[in-house]
This record gives C-alpha cells, structure tokens and sequence, in this order.
C-alpha cells in the first residue's frame, strides 16, 4: 500500500460515477477504507493524514470526512 494507491483510488472514483457517489456517501475514513478496498484498493488508514499530501478534493468527500481529512 502506498499514496499511489489512494491516488489510483481518487483518480477512480473521478471517473467512475458510481464510486465517486458511494466515496461522497461515506461519512467516516472507516467508510472510504471499506470502499477503497470493495474496489480492489489495499489502503491504510495513516497514509490519509497530513503530512501526506490530501489525494481528494472537497467535492469528492462528505463534508465530515473532507473536514477530517484535508482539514477545511
């Protein structure tokens, strides 16, 4: 697992309509890990917090989760 996962990830969920809907439907980092992984993506929960750079924009995330992660 690596930030080129979650990126990969991110980059999916842009151009795949139905993730990116379930990805702004998840309203807990638990939540995207789980879809993450449901899509084939092997996460890990510490490499979504600074200092590592943010791999989704606020409009991809749930107001709560975007809060959490990107630190809005």
């Amino acid at each position: 697992m690596s930030m080129q996962t979650i990126k990969d990830f991110s980059t999916k969920a842009r151009t795949d309509s139905a993730v990116g809907e379930k990805l702004k439907a998840c309203e807990k980092l638990r939540d995207l890990i789980k879809l993450a992984r449901e899509e084939g993506f092997d996460v890990d929960e510490e490499l979504f917090y600074p200092p590592n750079d943010p791999q989704f924009s606020a409009e991809q995330l749930s107001e709560k989760l975007a809060n959490a992660l990107l630190r809005c």
